[in-house]
């Protein structure tokens, strides 16, 4: 198991008002640093902020804080695009691992490693969404990586258990890392996935610092299988490069090769996107990153997004190959428009029957066991046409 690059601290900030909560107490337990209280988070991003670069030097640091905002929240897709209807648990923000095309380099203003103690409030305003029946799936990897507090925390020994006490939703746990040891031996109902990011090995080498090799995720996808999880893969961002039709193909056959189709919910598939001020930062950052240096054009949400032939292209090579090893297991994209579905798979998710939404609720109820009875369904916009 790689564990050496979880959590490699120098320092922990605490906010003030929550520096005698039992979850702190908890963490602050597992860690021999210098702590630092500090009445305003200002200070924290002011201090990460003064650093040569302040990306790396916001995953050099904790700060356990409160949330003051939702706990849940809807994902940030657009209207020009087919979105999944994932409802974001919201635990935490940034990122130990360091991706060269990660968008939170650019999305917190500074990023900061935050973790959010506050967890009866948490909690509170999950249980009151899974009685109101609000979404069906829910993930933690969205601001952050589901599993990087693993080893310092007891997040999944929350969480997992809350998920399984009911029959509505599920949770998926989204990772670059092999930290489940955590998860073994918990009643967990199904009602919890695991879920790896995979990418060739070239764009994991050369641009996924920190992260798990693609066999070491794979290994511990495996694992997971063995004590009874639900498990999805995710194909983001998919980069385009020489040669790498074939390495992705390669991919697809490792998964495979370690897991059962039966065992997994779905598979998604994105190719690199970024906002323009992205570009700068990988510059500066990776500088040996060719990433940001294809075809691109600006897309419908003002996100640079490869030309659209050559997503199709991709797209196709990548799905031909799994239907052909497992034709039964749901693919989807994530943020593309319903061109992109017609040529690539052959059909757009039906709105009528809640569209991508309900084309993933469905298959959360068939592998989760989750209750039938439908609660909100979220339908997913109309696009149109273009080359975006």
């Amino acid at each position: 198991m790689q564990k050496a690059f979880i959590l490699q601290l120098s320092r922990i900030f605490i906010e003030r008002c929550i520096a005698d909560a039992p979850e702190t107490l908890s963490v602050l337990s597992r860690f021999s640093l210098p702590v630092f209280p500090v009445d305003d988070p200002r200070e924290v991003y002011a201090w990460v902020s003064a650093g040569r670069d302040p990306v790396q030097r916001g995953k050099e640091v904790l700060f356990l804080c409160r949330n003051r905002g939702p706990f849940i929240r809807n994902c940030p897709g657009t209207r020009y695009y087919l979105c999944c209807g994932y409802m974001i648990l919201h635990v935490g923000t940034f990122c130990s691992m360091d991706c060269a095309y990660c968008i939170l380099q650019s999305y917190f203003h500074p990023p900061v490693l935050q973790y959010f103690v506050n967890h009866g409030d948490m909690l509170a305003e999950l249980d009151r969404a899974l009685q109101q029946k609000t979404g069906r799936r829910f993930g933690t990897g969205e601001y952050t990586d589901s599993l990087i507090w693993e080893y310092k925390t007891d997040l999944s020994r929350l969480l997992v258990p809350r998920f399984a006490k009911q029959s509505y939703a599920m949770l998926e746990l989204k990772s670059k890392t092999v930290a489940v040891e955590n998860l073994k031996g918990m009643d967990h109902q199904k009602k919890t996935a695991l879920s790896w990011s995979v990418n060739t090995e070239d764009i994991i080498r050369s641009n996924e610092r920190g992260t798990a090799s693609l066999g070491a995720r794979l290994k511990a996808a495996a694992r997971c299988e063995s004590w009874g999880y639900p498990l999805s893969f995710h194909f983001d961002p998919i980069i385009i490069y020489p040669g790498c039709e074939n390495d992705y193909e390669k991919v697809v056959d490792a998964i495979f090769a370690h897991v059962s189709a039966d065992s997994i919910l779905w598979i998604s598939l994105g190719t690199f996107r970024f906002m323009p001020d992205l570009k700068g930062i990988v510059r500066k950052r990776f500088p040996d990153s060719k990433i940001i240096y294809g075809e691109f054009i600006s897309g419908l949400d003002g996100k640079m997004r490869y030309f659209k032939p050559l997503r199709v292209d991709i797209y196709r090579w990548i799905v031909r190959r799994i239907r052909e090893i497992a034709p039964q297991v749901p693919l989807y994209f994530c943020m593309e428009d319903e061109a992109v579905w017609e040529k690539v798979m052959g059909f757009v998710p039906d709105e009528n029957s809640g569209g991508l939404a309900g084309m993933l609720d469905r298959s959360a109820i068939a592998h989760c066991g989750l209750d039938k009875k439908p609660g909100k369904i979220r339908a997913c916009p109309k696009t149109s046409e273009s080359n975006f």
